[in-house]
C-alpha cells in the first residue's frame, strides 16, 4: 500500500488519538516533518506521532521500530524516538501509526555539524554501544543493508551513470576505484551486529554543533558494521574521520574501513541525485540533501584508501 487516500492533518491524528489512546488525545499536537517514510506531528512537550504516508515499506518499519527499539534504547548513547504506543490500523486511518518519545534537535542535512571533534566522539560512542551482537530472530536489512557491498554495483553503476550524466561528478573514475576497493575488501567475518542502517543528514539531529539525536530506526537490522561506519565521511566535517575510528571500539580493521568507504560513495550518490531532484522541483527531491551529499564525496576522494583506523 502506497499512500492512504486520506489527508493527513491535525484534524484526524487528534481523532485517531481519540479513538484508541485517549489520555493523549488532550496534549497539543503541530507537525514537526513530512520524512521519506512518514509524518511526524509533535504531541506535547515531549511524545511525537509517526504515521506512514507515502511508501509501502513504512508499515512494516513502523512495526519493526515497535518491536525492537525499546529494547536497544536503554544503552544508547544519544537520544531515539522510543517507541511507546501502537496505532492499529481502522476505518478512519488503514494502517499502523506510532507514538515515540520526541527527540530535540534540527536535522543535520539543514543544520550540519560544526564541532568536529565532539561530534566524531558522540558519533562514536553512539556506535560502539549499538553494534552488539544480534540475536537470532533479528531483522534483516531491506535493500541489502547490512550485506556485502559488491551486491549493490547495479545500483552504484545506475547512480554514477545517473550523476555522471548530469554532470554532478567531476572525476566519476576516481569515484568508481573507491568503489572497486570496497567490493575487493574481505567480507565482514565476525556475528551479525545491530545497525542503524540508514545514518544519513536528515536521519541524525544536531544542537549547538555537534550531534543530539539519531532518528528513523526503520532500517535497524543485523549485519556487517560497515553499512554504520560510512557515517563520518557522510555526517562529519571535514578532517574528523580520523577521531571517529580512534574513538570507535573496538577499532574496524582496514578490510571494514575499505567496505564501509563503498557505503559512503552509494549515500553520497544517492543523496546527490536526491538533492538534485529537488533543486529541479521534481516528486521526492530534497534540496537539502545535495550540499552534504557533494561535500561528503569530496572528503571521501581526498584522502587516500586508509591503512589502518588511524590514517583514515
Amino acid at each position: 500500500m502506497i499512500g492512504t487516500g486520506v489527508d493527513i492533518t491535525a484534524e484526524l491524528v487528534r481523532d485517531l488519538l481519540r479513538e484508541q489512546h485517549p489520555d493523549l488525545a488532550h496534549l497539543p499536537l503541530r507537525l514537526g516533518a513530512r520524512g521519506w517514510d512518514n509524518q511526524v506531528w509533535r504531541l506535547g512537550d515531549n511524545l511525537a506521532v509517526r504515521l506512514p504516508w507515502a511508501t509501502g515499506s513504512a508499515d512494516e518499519l513502523l512495526r519493526k521500530e515497535y518491536a525492537w527499539l525499546p529494547v536497544l534504547a536503554p544503552r544508547l548513547c544519544l537520544p531515539v524516538p522510543v517507541p511507546q504506543r501502537i496505532g492499529e490500523p481502522s476505518e478512519r486511518f488503514p494502517r499502523p501509526w506510532l507514538v515515540t518519545t520526541w527527540v530535540a534537535g534540527s536535522p543535520a542535512d539543514s543544520v550540519p555539524v560544526t564541532r568536529a571533534a565532539e561530534a566524531a566522539g558522540a558519533l562514536a560512542r553512539f556506535l560502539t554501544v549499538l553494534h552488539r551482537p544480534a540475536p537470532q530472530g533479528a531483522p534483516v536489512g531491506r535493500l541489502g543493508r547490512g550485506r556485502p557491498p559488491a551486491e549493490h554495483t547495479g545500483q552504484f553503476e545506475r547512480q554514477l551513470a545517473s550523476a555522471t550524466g548530469l554532470g554532478l561528478i567531476p572525476d566519476p573514475e576516481a569515484v568508481r576505484a573507491v568503489w572497486e576497493d570496497a567490493v575487493s575488501a574481505p567480507a565482514w567475518q565476525g556475528p551479525p551486529l545491530w545497525l542503524h542502517g540508514d545514518l544519513h543528514p536528515a536521519n541524525v539531529l544536531t544542537a549547538d554543533g555537534t550531534l543530539c539525536g539519531v532518528i528513523d530506526f526503520g532500517d535497524l537490522c543485523a549485519g556487517d558494521p560497515a553499512c554504520d561506519l560510512a557515517a563520518p565521511w557522510i555526517l562529519l566535517p571535514e578532517g574528523a574521520a580520523p577521531g571517529f575510528h580512534l574513538a570507535y571500539r573496538p577499532a574496524a580493521d582496514a578490510a571494514t574501513l575499505r567496505r564501509a568507504r563503498g557505503w559512503a560513495v552509494l549515500r553520497a550518490l544517492a543523496g546527490i541525485l536526491i538533492g538534485e531532484d529537488g533543486d529541479r522541483g521534481r516528486p521526492n527531491g530534497k534540496s537539502t540533501w545535495g550540499p552534504p551529499a557533494h561535500a561528503s564525496l569530496r572528503r571521501l576522494l581526498a584522502t587516500a584508501r586508509p591503512a589502518g583506523p588511524g590514517g583514515v
